[in-house]
């Protein structure tokens, strides 16, 4: 028996916070995959495995429009949450701190309203269940296993808490930054503290590779150009007395494109490397490349737009600057066909809607699951649908 809207949301938000409770994280997915196929086999929506713990689901695959692929992402993070709602995770350092319970709960939605019209659909349609975003390469893997075969065109989003609920972005070109992250070690010679003379002080070469990172941007970069190089970190183990014999130091960057990473990448290895040797000292530089920058098609950000100017209202658009310079694997898809990624206000308000996701508060809006369900089956090709009937 085909469910109503309503009885629809509802299963939605009960299928969200059951992922909440259940979290797994990058490649561990594999709770997380059946308990989608289970609801994906109840609904008769087809569906195959793609790179073990990814689902690619499939309907009117005979219809002759274009053929237009959904993803939601399916991972959680290494956190311990700190919320205490019902549904709060069972699984200690393990979270869904960045709303993929919310995204595949909309998606999971988004299908069974679709299979319930299927007949109606005049595009085909497949929909990706992805695993491992959170720096697993999830994406990458599954474009690698076929999951795009076909495809015209692919449509994703992001809950975002910076957004107020109601409003949303979608530009043409870059709406998020690409990334790579770095790691130094500093190999010195320790001793006794008050003897600094007869050591060569991995902390000291360390902090002074810190401070010249940071003006990268400032010096290195024309201002013309935006990124980001953070280091997050240093580590230097020891005692009070004691100057170490290694230092440890590393971040992440953030940049629009591909060659501005390959530039600031070797700076950082230059500066590292050269300071070193002023300090007597030896750097080692592991340089891991992430993320491209995730580019929208200027075609399909414009439908999108549209849709969600026709869902959201007509003053939608928000004021938020883009590209943000979090990064995202959607990339790996928009590199292989156009499409768009849009993010989506979840601040409304209410407790837990406005934290930061990677945050141990964070929690995932629930209204998102309706408006972002109308926009994905609007995209699909039903119009006017998910209103009760």
């Amino acid at each position: 028996m085909n469910l109503t809207w309503s009885q629809l949301m509802k299963l939605a938000v009960e299928f969200r916070h059951e992922l909440h409770a259940n979290p797994e994280l990058t490649w561990q997915e594999v709770d997380t995959a059946k308990r989608i196929r289970v609801m994906l086999d109840k609904h008769d929506i087809s569906w195959r495995e793609c790179t073990i713990t990814g689902t690619v689901a499939t309907l009117a695959q005979d219809a002759r429009g274009e053929h237009i692929a959904l993803r939601g992402d399916i991972d959680a993070l290494p956190m311990d949450e700190k919320n205490s709602f019902d549904y709060v995770s069972t699984r200690a350092q393990c979270m869904h701190a960045c709303g993929h319970d919310g995204h595949t709960a909309t998606l999971m939605a988004a299908a069974i309203w679709l299979k319930q019209h299927e007949a109606e659909l005049s595009n085909p349609i497949t929909l990706i269940f992805q695993p491992a975003e959170e720096g697993g390469h999830g994406a990458k893997k599954m474009v690698e296993e076929g999951c795009l075969k076909g495809v015209d065109f692919i449509y994703g989003w992001h809950n975002w808490p910076a957004i107020p609920f109601g409003k949303a972005v979608c530009p043409d070109g870059i709406v998020m930054a690409g990334n790579g992250t770095f790691h130094i070690q500093v190999n010195g010679k320790g001793g006794h503290s008050s003897q600094p003379e007869l050591c060569l002080d991995p902390v000291l070469a360390a902090s002074a590779i810190v401070v010249a990172l940071q003006q990268i941007v400032s010096r290195r970069i024309t201002p013309q150009k935006i990124a980001v190089v953070s280091v997050t970190y240093m580590e230097a183990p020891s005692g009070e007395t004691t100057i170490p014999d290694v230092a440890q130091l590393g971040g992440s960057i953030r940049v629009y494109d591909d060659t501005m990473r390959d530039e600031i990448f070797f700076s950082i290895k230059e500066i590292a490397q050269n300071i070193a040797k002023a300090y007597g000292v030896e750097a080692i530089v592991a340089l891991k490349p992430r993320y491209s920058a995730t580019v929208n098609d200027p075609k399909a950000a414009q439908n999108m737009r549209e849709v969600l100017r026709q869902n959201l209202g007509e003053d939608y658009h928000s004021s938020i600057n883009v590209p943000i310079m979090a990064s995202e694997d959607f990339s790996y898809y928009l590199q292989q066909i156009p499409g768009a990624f849009a993010l989506i206000g979840s601040d409304d308000g209410g407790e837990s809607h406005d934290k930061p996701c990677h945050n141990v508060h964070y929690d995932f809006n629930d209204k998102l699951i309706e408006s972002v369900s109308k926009v994905f089956i609007q995209l699909a090709g039903l119009q006017g649908q998910g209103h009760e009937k």
